[in-house]
């Protein structure tokens, strides 16, 4: 679970629900000051959610790009869905594709990853590149690996769906935090948790613990990749997020004193890799998003 450094947007940051072929999605949209110069889609991890990416906001509108983080499927502010399969890899990837679509009107859409938000961008990626039709001009995974989580984080999240249903999401959340945590940032956790989809939390979390890999087909799609973490990673090894970052041909950037989370542990020297990484992304011929009723 990915910690915010602050839970209250800066100053400019709009809240609002995100229309696009797919439904609503909350999220919090930061634009610069001029003429975009590409806009940045934030893809958060599991039990995550648009908050993970708050330090982040400024210091990218700043840089002239916009930044617009989201809630997916069943996350925090976000609506919800009934059964499996709208938790699925594949419908979490189209509905981050009709984000795309609705946010391409402000240039190149650069699309960044979280952890499982990472394997669910690149499943964005790889779905519309197949069809022809990618809004996509770059793609960063953060503390995203090849596939499925290393075994002890496994366990973990098997762990915890299998106590959803029998225990409830409160009672979950007690077992994994028995002394109650005061403060703003711990409440707001408490809150986050409680209202993630439990369906949401049990399909992806089955997603964490079975998706292949997929770095090849990642590879031969030439979209520009960025492989971002910090110096450790209890999800997926930092070795082995070298050795995709190398079968790649991406980006390989290591942010100091920071572990699974930087975009929440190290927001500015995230963004400052993240800005680089843009700037010398070559532009790319990008498909028109169909028109969406606002």
């Amino acid at each position: 679970m990915s910690r915010p450094p602050f839970c209250m947007p800066p100053a400019g940051v709009r809240a609002y629900p995100l229309a696009t072929r797919r439904g609503k999605f909350a999220v919090l949209d930061a634009a610069p000051a001029g003429a975009p110069a590409g806009t940045a889609l934030l893809v958060p991890g599991y039990t995550g959610s648009k908050e993970d990416f708050i330090g982040l906001l400024a210091p990218l509108a700043g840089a002239g790009f916009r930044a617009v983080a989201v809630d997916g499927r069943g996350q925090y502010e976000s609506l919800c869905a009934d059964g499996r399969r709208a938790f699925g890899l594949g419908a979490l990837a189209e509905d981050v594709l009709a984000q795309a679509e609705a946010v391409a009107d402000s240039g190149p859409v650069h699309l960044v990853g979280h952890s499982l938000g990472g394997l669910i961008s690149r499943g964005a990626v790889l779905r519309a590149v197949a069809a022809g039709r990618s809004p996509f001009a770059s793609l960063t995974l953060i503390g995203s690996g090849p596939g499925r989580v290393a075994r002890w984080p496994r366990w973990k999240v098997r762990a915890l769906t299998a106590g959803l249903p029998v225990l409830g999401p409160r009672v979950v959340w007690r077992v994994w935090h028995p002394r109650a945590e005061a403060g703003e940032i711990g409440e707001f956790l408490m809150r986050r948790w409680l209202a993630n989809a439990p369906a949401q939390l049990r399909a992806t979390g089955r997603t964490l613990r079975y998706e292949p890999d997929r770095v090849e087909r990642l590879a031969a799609a030439g979209v520009p990749v960025h492989v971002l973490s910090g110096e450790r990673d209890g999800a997926w090894p930092v070795p082995l997020l070298d050795r995709m970052a190398a079968r790649l041909n991406a980006r390989r950037t290591v942010i100091r004193n920071a572990e699974h989370s930087p975009n929440a542990e190290r927001p500015e020297a995230t963004a400052a890799a993240m800005i680089d990484f843009w700037h010398g992304v070559r532009p790319r011929a990008v498909a028109r998003p169909p028109e969406v009723s606002r």
